[in-house]
């Protein structure tokens, strides 16, 4: 090559400078990357850079994000998964969520499934108590499953599942709580209806022994969750929602540590006094009840489902 020509081609080389440095990281992408690929890494790439430059970290400030990045994975396990966690008390999961579950006015808003959701729990007829080990306030939930046009939805089943009275759930105190503790699986009836007893839910601590929840100390962030129920509703046909319950006068209602709470999830709790409705319900009084209708979206035509 001659000598003019090479230094041409060395002065105008794609040298990497702080000006233009996302923009030459991502050119060097070959070209048979696939175009969700580029697509992701190109954005990724363009705004970690973007928030480089305005933080401006020092070296020992990037050497401690990349410590607690390090501890985080180290913290994972087949039963915990750290990563998750963070992605879930910085709010990203929410977004996820609420990104891919975008449903028509009226339809029951998403939520994220969490991590002690089990899959086969015992199936119950209408009316069964879940609460195995005897703890909390009697709890009676009823209400209706419906499309958005209020059509009762027959058949449909609600999986159910939340911690007990100590705030924790079945999986995490195997020795402590029965099997399958606040844990079912109902069925509506042909008026699309159900209900079922349990015990009013109360707040909990997500594991904060590890780096997100120092992460959380840091930011003079608390790590609990308000007290919720979890349900996945679903019917053939519809579009299944994975959502929660949450009991109005838990403290921390408006500071959910993962951001799960929205505002038409928030349920009224109704405390009844009278001794003859208890009976008549099979519970003692004082107690609660909840009445809550879940509303599904009828599943799209595959051919409008993006690809």
């Amino acid at each position: 090559m001659p000598k003019q020509t090479l230094k041409s081609t060395i002065e105008n080389l794609p040298y990497f400078e702080e000006e233009n440095s996302a923009e030459v990281v991502n050119s060097r992408m070959g070209v048979d990357v696939s175009p969700r690929l580029r697509d992701v890494m190109t954005v990724l790439v363009k705004h970690l850079h973007a928030a480089i430059k305005e933080i401006e970290p020092t070296h020992n400030e990037w050497l401690a994000a990349i410590k607690f990045l390090t501890e985080t994975g180290k913290m994972c396990s087949d039963w915990r998964q750290e990563y998750i966690l963070l992605s879930d008390v910085l709010g990203v999961s929410m977004l996820v969520d609420a990104i891919n579950h975008r449903r028509p006015s009226g339809a029951t808003p998403n939520t994220i499934l969490g991590p002690f959701y089990v899959e086969n729990a015992p199936r119950y007829e209408n009316g069964a108590n879940i609460c195995l080990d005897g703890k909390g306030q009697s709890m009676v939930i009823s209400g209706r499953v419906l499309d958005v046009s209020g059509n009762p939805i027959a058949n449909a089943t609600l999986d159910v599942w939340q911690t007990n009275d100590d705030g924790f759930y079945d999986v995490q105190q195997k020795d402590l709580q029965p099997d399958h503790n606040l844990r079912g699986v109902f069925s509506t009836s042909d008026s699309g209806s159900y209900w079922f007893k349990s015990v009013k839910p109360r707040h909990y601590p997500i594991p904060d022994d590890g780096p997100v929840g120092k992460l959380l100390r840091c930011l003079g962030r608390h790590p609990n969750r308000a007290a919720h129920l979890h349900f996945i509703v679903a019917a053939p046909g519809f579009e299944p929602v994975i959502t929660h319950i949450f009991a109005p006068d838990c403290p921390y209602l408006a500071e959910d540590t993962v951001f799960g709470v929205k505002r038409d999830l928030v349920a009224e709790f109704i405390e009844v006094t009278d001794e003859d409705a208890a009976r008549e319900l099979g519970v003692t009084a004082p107690f609660w009840k909840v009445k809550w209708d879940f509303t599904l979206a009828h599943k799209k035509p595959d051919n409008a489902v993006k690809t």
